[in-house]
């Protein structure tokens, strides 16, 4: 079984739109979605996924570091993908100014996208569903959330939990 580890970021402006990418429809992968900023963890990022998502963000939007705000892991969420590969993605949530300059890259096209309508686009059952839990509850608190994807109903679910230190 193979492991495979992302870091992703929701970018919020003061609009309460947030930045996705429209996947080019020949991309290897997610050809055609939105997806959020982000990918996947290189070798030597293992153990600093924060610095991955920097790195994804500023090769996906030319967005430095020092224009983000507030940046913070909120999600950590695992599935499974074709019974052979565990996937493991951590999730940033952060804000950057309407008004920053952006650089399209070569993966796709960047847009911005109101909060509440993102359920209805083009994006992964993952995504809705993290976005469905972070207006709903997320957005209220600074907690950090551990979700597992899973099939409820013969429908995309994630069962969550809260991730705390118990040992004290």
């Amino acid at each position: 079984m193979k492991l495979r580890q992302m870091a992703v970021a929701f970018l919020f402006n003061d609009q309460q739109e947030v930045l996705f990418l429209q996947k080019k429809s020949n991309s290897p992968f997610l050809p055609g979605r939105m997806v959020p900023i982000g990918g996947h963890i290189e070798a030597g990022e293992i153990n600093t996924p924060y610095h991955a998502c920097i790195r994804e963000i500023k090769e996906e939007t030319g967005l430095t570091e020092k224009q983000l705000n507030n940046l913070r892991l909120r999600y950590v969420v695992h599935r499974m993908r074709n019974n052979s590969e565990i996937r493991i993605q951590y999730v940033y949530f952060g804000s950057v100014s309407v008004h920053s300059n952006l650089l399209e890259s070569d993966e796709g096209e960047l847009s911005w996208v109101n909060a509440q309508d993102i359920v209805h686009q083009a994006v992964t059952a993952t995504t809705k569903e993290m976005m469905k839990h972070y207006m709903e509850i997320g957005k209220s608190t600074n907690k950090v959330y551990v979700g597992t994807m899973k099939s409820l109903n013969g429908e995309p679910d994630i069962a969550w939990g809260v991730l705390e230190d118990w040992e004290k």
